[in-house]
């Protein structure tokens, strides 16, 4: 009987995996379905975020990337899991959605809902201008991921001497705003993330493209699901 019974709950949860996985077109795959325990904080699912509201094309607080991207991100996993940490994903593939509705938002000069946390020392009209909002985004092409470390023990943020999104010099990875600890974390990152085949944006020190990104002539618009 309770053989049947354990039979029964995994047929359920496998079910439940397929149901989730053909959702998501050919090439592409839950980030914590390669990487099992990953620490989320999707924030474009919620309201904590540069537009201060969930936005468009974000149904669920889940990540997705190419497969070849998911995969190499396991390894950065793995090696830094050696190191008593582990990675928190804030964003993945962004749906073309999502983009559009962040140009929406930079057209209405009155919508400064969440200025102070995220761009206090930027002028709004001026963020298409500064590289912080593009009509197209890498995201969308399935391949770059936005993240952080945090310590493997506590789940706490390892100090990177700037919040995720915060549009401003010191979240430049040259910034020299930041303290020795600071650009150490961010080296830290930065060096574990190339070695298995990521770029860095220099303007962003939680901004990471798998170099070889299978679609890198394509934006995708898919929901995140």
């Amino acid at each position: 009987m309770k053989f049947k019974l354990f039979l029964f709950f995994t047929l359920i949860a496998f079910n439940a995996f397929l149901s989730q996985t053909d959702t998501l077109p050919d090439g592409f795959v839950y980030i914590d379905a390669e990487i099992p325990g990953v620490v989320y904080e999707i924030r474009y699912a919620g309201s904590n975020n540069f537009i201060g509201k969930p936005v468009k094309g974000y149904k669920r607080e889940q990540a997705i990337l190419s497969e070849p991207a998911a995969k190499a991100l396991a390894k950065v996993q793995k090696e830094l899991i050696s190191k008593d940490y582990m990675l928190k994903i804030f964003d993945a593939y962004r749906p073309q959605t999502a983009v559009n509705h962040f140009i929406e938002w930079a057209r209405e000069p009155g919508d400064t809902l969440n200025k102070q946390q995220f761009y206090p020392d930027v002028s709004k009209k001026n963020l298409f201008e500064l590289g912080y909002i593009a009509s197209r985004s890498g995201h969308s092409r399935g391949s770059t991921v936005d993240l952080t470390i945090i310590h493997a023990e506590t789940c706490e943020e390892v100090d990177m001497g700037s919040t995720y999104d915060f549009f401003g010099e010191i979240s430049h990875h040259n910034s020299i705003k930041i303290t020795e600890e600071q650009k150490r974390n961010r080296e830290l990152l930065k060096n574990i993330m190339s070695k298995y085949g990521f770029r860095a944006y220099p303007e962003e020190w939680w901004h990471y493209t798998y170099r070889m990104e299978p679609y890198p002539d394509t934006y995708f618009d898919f929901p995140v699901e």
